[in-house]
């Protein structure tokens, strides 16, 4: 075991179940494991930009790097409930927690509605101050020497607010968030940008007009609105002129990427990649699944699980799942560093000192 890891069987608080405490020492074990592995590619300073070289992601130096972290939840939707920017501490103290979990990555969601400053938004939770704040909590995140990977999370086209997850982002502020986002970031290529947390359009099927309006948007089966295709919104962050590595997540909650292949976008700096999301209770059951609509579709450009967890306090399902992932050198991100406090988040920590769920 790593030195660094608090192990909570080793040095469980009276009263902590044990059986829980060993669950959770495997699964911190199971992350540290895969840091130890992948040291080399760890940056122990800021680190500078990444690239796509063929399957993976590579570093200023020519090294490749595995994204191992973490999602921090609240920037997506504590604006758009008219109570906050953030949900828990987002200071240096508590992404010195996260690092201590031995991770170097952290996806960061986010609200375009907050991000615009739009009617539906407070004034005081949007537009500059929300971008001034995403800004800091950046700064903060790669002082401490991590990458960051920024997404589009909630979205609502005109006439609805943003304050829940859509089918696809629409086209009405999506191309506006992307183009600000971009601009803002352009000069930074060790942050990445996720352009739609979970696209779900035909009903949430996998088929030929889901992969369509994935990649061309407009009028979509349905959807109540003109939506934003993968297309469109690469194109648009590349006319800002950032080069930064754009992830894509798949139909049906990120989770298929079966036609992926045949309709992933084009991009002349060729900084694409996969995001799949995975869960426990997802469409994709098992190996062979994951397989045939995920590892052969994207064998050719990197794969980042942007998002997985298990929702049953158990760990059945990431003994399959992370093997799988570190087999082909993916990168991946837990679901998430919030204290929401049950396992159906699913959470990874009871407190952001970063005890383990």
């Amino acid at each position: 075991m790593p030195r660094s890891c608090p192990c909570p069987a080793c040095q469980a608080p009276r009263g902590l179940p044990v059986a829980r405490a060993i669950l959770a020492c495997w699964l911190c074990v199971l992350l540290f494991g895969a840091v130890a592995r992948d040291a080399a590619a760890t940056p122990s300073v800021t680190p500078g930009r990444l690239e796509v070289v063929g399957n993976q992601l590579h570093d200023g130096a020519g090294q490749p790097v595995r994204l191992l972290g973490v999602n921090r939840a609240g920037t997506e939707y504590a604006c758009a409930q008219g109570w906050g920017i953030f949900d828990g501490p987002h200071d240096a103290d508590s992404v010195a927690a996260m690092r201590a979990w031995g991770i170097n990555a952290v996806r960061v969601p986010l609200n375009e509605h907050c991000w615009l400053g739009l009617d539906d938004v407070p004034a005081k939770y949007g537009g500059a101050n929300y971008q001034a704040a995403i800004r800091a909590w950046v700064d903060t995140l790669r002082a401490a020497g991590l990458y960051v990977i920024l997404d589009l999370h909630w979205a609502g086209p005109a006439g609805q607010r943003a304050d829940r997850l859509r089918p696809m982002p629409d086209r009405d502020y999506a191309p506006a968030f992307w183009r600000e986002v971009a601009t803002a970031y352009a000069g930074d290529g060790a942050v990445l940008f996720d352009l739609y947390n979970e696209p779900y359009p035909d009903t949430n099927h996998d088929t030929p007009e889901a992969w369509r309006c994935w990649r061309d948007g407009g009028a979509c089966t349905g959807l109540d609105y003109q939506a934003a295709g993968m297309q469109e919104l690469v194109d648009i962050v590349r006319g800002t002129g950032a080069t930064n590595v754009i992830l894509l997540g798949g139909v049906q909650y990120a989770n298929s990427l079966s036609q992926y292949g045949a309709y992933a976008p084009h991009d002349l700096t060729g900084n694409l990649a996969a995001s799949w999301h995975t869960y426990n209770f997802a469409k994709l059951p098992n190996a062979a699944a994951w397989d045939a609509k995920v590892g052969i579709p994207t064998a050719n450009v990197p794969l980042v699980a942007g998002e997985l967890g298990e929702d049953d306090c158990g760990t059945g399902f990431l003994e399959q799942v992370l093997p799988w992932l570190d087999a082909r050198g993916a990168s991946y991100l837990g679901w998430a560093w919030n204290t929401w406090g049950r396992c159906d988040g699913p959470v990874l920590i009871t407190d952001y000192d970063g005890t383990p769920s």
